[in-house]
């Protein structure tokens, strides 16, 4: 048993260095650059780690796997990506043991999280994923991908910070919805999947006390907590609330913008979601919407082990289903009551927040290994997010964007 923990740890251990570093263009150092973006955390240096500071966290760690793996990164605290890479035999001894102990088979079923309305699986996810906090350490307050520019890729995606480009993608996206503010401020603004509420509090600060900005969910802890940060940041202009974006109990023409960032994705019926955000936008008011969405399959039929991928995706996040950035396009202009329709793919500047999601977490070790009991979900979410990369790149996958105003 213990030559297979040994040999497994190696194995890990080769297919993180392969995946990791030597294929990663312009990656000289573990050091981000940060930008000067609000955000709920300080970004995370390799600097910032230290014998000291990790023996005392191991003082305080709860549970025996807790202080057992605080004690691991006191004792390997030189973070460079050589010594990362040399203590994955042991960490993957480690995580094998916990995969055991918790059933293995059972652990790696297909459909750990498949959408089920009745059950709100979709509000059941992100309420966990709030109270573990993984996200929001690492992510920020932005629970969606970030913008690239071309230079930037060319240059080694790495070098930039990725909270802060979680924020150029919202700046891109305002740009996206012609939102600059200064020709176009919205009186109301309506956010929906709004998250933990980081791009409804941007909005809300970009737009200035003048405009009302109202973000919906269906994760109760998402609410706690965007009203949380909001009260934090002083943010008088930003609300949130619990509400089904199918059946949002807004009158109609409430809103000036109904902006959609990645909300799409985990919709059952896509076309009573485009309608009820039109319904409740006004006579001129803007809708935009970021989402995933799969290849064309009337103009590219999917093979059986692309459909595969696709059935993957949707059961490992809770998503219903995926269309293309066309039939998004076809919805909004099927209400009959849009104009200006139109459709971009951003899937090339946003394709590296995948892997850079699992980068942060190599950087950043100490938040997920104090965590043991939360080592599958992390690492079965971050072979999902290489399994989305491998999509996006192959082109199976596309980041739409859409844009449409409503007829006055």
């Amino acid at each position: 048993m213990r030559v297979a923990f040994i040999l497994a740890g190696v194995l890990l251990s080769n297919v993180a260095e392969g995946f990791l570093s030597p294929k990663v263009p312009g990656v000289t150092s573990l050091t981000h650059v940060t930008k000067s973006r609000p955000s709920s955390r300080t970004t995370f240096t390799a600097s910032h780690l230290d014998p000291s500071s990790l023996e005392s966290v191991s003082k305080v760690a709860s549970g025996p796997a807790s202080r057992l793996v605080a004690s691991l990164l006191a004792t390997t605290s030189s973070f460079s990506a050589g010594n990362i890479l040399k203590t994955l035999p042991l960490v993957g001894g480690l995580v094998i043991l916990g995969l055991l102990a918790l059933r293995l088979p059972g652990a790696v079923a297909l459909g750990w999280r498949s959408y089920n309305k009745e059950e709100n699986s979709v509000g059941r996810e992100y309420d966990a994923w709030t109270r573990e906090k993984i996200l929001e350490h690492y992510w920020g307050e932005h629970i969606h991908l970030g913008y690239y520019t071309e230079e930037e890729q060319k240059g080694g995606y790495l070098k930039k910070d990725f909270i802060g480009a979680k924020y150029d993608f919202i700046d891109r996206m305002m740009a996206f919805a012609k939102l600059d503010g200064q020709q176009f401020k919205p009186a109301k603004v309506l956010d929906v999947g709004c998250g933990i509420g980081g791009t409804t509090r941007y909005i809300a600060k970009k737009l200035g006390t003048g405009s009302q900005v109202s973000g919906i969910t269906l994760s109760s802890e998402q609410v706690r907590r965007a009203n949380e940060l909001a009260q934090e940041q002083d943010i008088e202009n930003a609300e949130f609330q619990v509400m089904d974006a199918l059946k949002m109990t807004y009158p109609d023409n409430s809103f000036d913008l109904v902006w959609a960032c990645e909300s799409g994705e985990h919709m059952p019926d896509k076309k009573a979601y485009v309608e009820e955000m039109v319904r409740v936008l006004k006579p001129g008011g803007t809708l935009v919407i970021a989402c995933w969405c799969q290849r064309d399959a009337k103009e590219v039929p999917l093979s059986k082990s692309e459909q595969s991928r696709v059935d993957f995706m949707c059961t490992e996040w809770s998503h219903p289903y995926f269309i293309s950035i066309k039939d998004f396009e076809g919805l909004a202009a099927g209400t009959g009551v849009m104009e200006n329709v139109r459709s971009e793919d951003w899937a090339k500047f946003t394709i590296p927040s995948w892997r850079h999601s699992v980068w942060v977490g190599v950087f950043d070790p100490f938040f997920w290994m104090l965590r043991p009991h939360l080592w599958i979900k992390i690492l079965r979410d971050a072979f999902t997010l290489n399994v989305f990369h491998n999509a996006f790149k192959d082109g199976l996958m596309g980041y739409g964007m859409i844009y449409a105003q409503k007829k006055k």
